[in-house]
């Protein structure tokens, strides 16, 4: 049985409360807290919502009804059920049964190991489709703008098959793209030496000219060898341009603009896996994997040469691969669409710019914002071309600076004076407060309100982005701080707070929440530091549910370093949804437990997660496609 994608928005990954969940809870707590909240509403032929607690009450209905288990859990933990007015579980009995049932569930869909996960055809992205243009046709020219944005999907990232549709609306953009490209290729002298390999000469048709140009330009746009047939309707193409008296090269162009908009470019395809066994991905499709994950465009000639021999298969291979990869200039792509989705710092371009009138050090100055934006980016990527410990996103000695960063910070960076405006990987002074990413102002401005700090946006922010276990919704009807504007309310934040969690149903969710966001008090909206604010000295002090105290960013740091397997099983598990291009399911938590432990057994070091990630099975297997019931009826006879 198929199980359903984590929706981790969902709330399905409940490491935190897992880690609180006591060791003794079994599948009677669980039915006992059913039979207690829910059997007046779901029980017997009149069920609501036509869901019987009959149906989950067999020890063995965690293996036969798997989305049932899931959508109780979802249900149960966001506060949708009981309905209101009825008796209800705590907080933590809901927190408690989720992480039960994700735990029952993960080790039902564990029990054959890491297995192929579904092979979705996708259509390349907005992104994806610029730098494949760029690099096909050696121009550089971005046509993202020229395209509709994509919305995210799976992990949270917009390469997300099951956001990829092909609209109306997208078939229109993309036949302008095509167009664009090549007319300004046409003009352009690197890209016609790249497409024009022929030309009608002495002994040469301007047939076997067109015929010749079209078999060098077809495999490298569909990434894998064509066949004759697939090269004759774009010969037919050509001729029809030429019957309609244009000139050679233009008749040319007009029959490549049809294969820019044809489906086997638009679309990542991999041929289907017709067995009944999940099968090693064929060469050229394995090749695009790794290409579109660590590039997000097309293999390159070399790529494809070891595609062509078979090579791909060898760890050893693909390891040289991977570190040849990362140091190209094409990772910083990566980089960017991984982090800032990740971190969602690419919000900072929209809605969660810090107000203009309020920071206008950060609005004015373009150069700075630009910095900002980018300093976790190539933050990031340096970790990886250096093959540095991924540990050093929560705490580091280093830090990406330039010139406007060091007086952003107010600290003497170590930068080299030739070039001062350049990114350049620096060693932070000593307490200096700014290690790892929780001491950049893109994250400390995208966790605030444009106007002012947040505590709750800056702890939720931590607990859903470093360590992968977001809190549940509000429950509703509770007004939200912003709402109470009693003229008597205390004016700090932190004593505004506590009169928030004066109410019990909030201070259950808040109790995990806003000591994340204390600790990090002392940044403010755009990440400079303060020691005040509004006359009153920083409280930066906060304690966990769990006990464990700690004040201020770097006290807070230390705490997030001694959960680091939070951390660096949420990262392997956002890396691993953005390489496969797809939300995971159950089955893929058991690719993400190797994955976690190929990275402690090489002391988290980067490139290990990417390797990993590379030579798992979800990446490099493929699972049998789906079989209509008529399928199945002449298989099984």
């Amino acid at each position: 049985m198929t199980l359903r994608p984590v929706r981790r928005g969902a709330g399905l990954l409940f490491l935190w409360a897992a880690c609180a969940l006591p060791a003794d809870y079994t599948f009677s707590d669980a039915q006992q807290l059913l039979k207690t909240y829910c059997v007046k509403c779901h029980e017997g032929k009149s069920a609501v919502g036509g869901f019987r607690l009959e149906a989950v009450a067999a020890a063995d209905s965690i293996r036969t009804e798997p989305r049932r288990w899931t959508s109780l859990s979802a249900r149960v933990r966001n506060g949708e059920m009981p309905p209101k007015g009825s008796p209800a579980p705590s907080v933590e009995e809901r927190e408690q049964l989720a992480a039960w049932i994700h735990k029952a569930l993960r080790a039902e869909a564990c029990t054959a190991g890491p297995v192929a996960g579904s092979s979705m055809m996708r259509r390349l992205n907005r992104d994806e489709y610029a730098a494949t243009l760029r690099d096909l046709l050696d121009m550089h020219l971005d046509v993202a703008k020229m395209l509709p944005a994509d919305g995210a999907g799976g992990e949270g990232f917009d390469n997300a098959a099951e956001t990829l549709f092909l609209s109306p609306l997208h078939s229109e953009k993309y036949l302008e793209a095509a167009k664009f490209a090549m007319d300004f290729a046409a003009k352009e002298y690197k890209s016609r030496v790249k497409i024009l390999v022929a030309a009608p000469g002495k002994g040469v048709t301007e047939a076997q000219a067109a015929r010749r140009i079209l078999e060098n330009f077809l495999p490298k746009a569909f990434r894998r060898p064509v066949q004759e047939a697939e090269v004759a309707p774009y010969l037919t193409l050509f001729q029809a341009a030429r019957k309609q008296g244009q000139p050679f090269e233009p008749a040319i162009f007009f029959a490549l603009r049809g294969v820019l908009v044809s489906p086997m470019f638009l679309f990542r395809y991999e041929p289907p896996n017709l067995g009944t066994q999940a099968r090693p991905l064929d060469q050229y499709s394995l090749a695009s994997r790794i290409s579109y994950f660590i590039w997000g465009s097309m293999p390159d000639e070399l790529l494809f040469d070891v595609a062509a021999e078979g090579k791909l298969h060898e760890p050893a291979v693909v390891r040289q691969l991977i570190g040849r990869m990362l140091r190209n200039d094409r990772s910083f792509d990566f980089a960017k669409r991984f982090t800032e989705q990740w971190l969602r710092t690419r919000e900072l371009t929209a809605e969660k710019a810090p107000d203009a009138k309020l920071f206008p050090t950060y609005a004015d100055d373009e150069e700075l914002r630009g910095d900002i934006r980018f300093q976790p980016v190539m933050f990031f990527r340096e970790l990886m071309v250096r093959d540095m410990s991924v540990l050093n996103l929560i705490d580091s000695k280093y830090t990406i600076g330039t010139s406007n960063i060091s007086k952003h910070f107010n600290l003497k960076l170590p930068l080299k004076q030739t070039a001062t405006k350049q990114p350049q990987w620096v060693e932070l002074p000593p307490d200096s407060h700014r290690g790892g990413v929780l001491g950049m102002p893109a994250v400390l401005a995208v966790s605030s309100y444009p106007y002012r700090t947040s505590p709750v946006l800056r702890g939720a922010w931590v607990l859903d982005s470093i360590l992968g276990t977001p809190p549940p919704p509000p429950p509703p009807n509770v007004p939200a701080l912003e709402e109470v504007h009693d003229a008597k309310a205390p004016k700090s934040m932190r004593e505004r707070l506590s009169q928030h969690r004066s109410n019990p149903v909030c201070a259950s969710c808040h109790s995990k929440i806003d000591p994340l966001g204390f600790a990090l008090e002392n940044y403010d909206v755009i990440g400079r530091w303060r020691d005040e604010e509004g006359g009153k000295k920083i409280d930066a002090a906060a304690e966990l549910a769990d006990g464990t105290k700690f004040d201020g960013p770097d006290q807070l740091r230390a705490a997030l370093l001694e959960r680091k397997d939070l951390f660096v099983r949420n990262l392997a598990t956002k890396m691993l949804g953005y390489a496969l291009g797809r939300g995971l399911t159950l089955k893929d938590s058991c690719a993400v437990d190797e994955i976690v432990a190929k990275l402690k057994e090489n002391d988290y070091k980067a490139q290990t997660l990417i390797e990993a990630i590379v030579l798992s099975a979800p990446f490099r297997q493929q699972a049998p496609a789906p079989r209509t019931p008529k399928e199945t009826r002449v298989h099984d006879k």
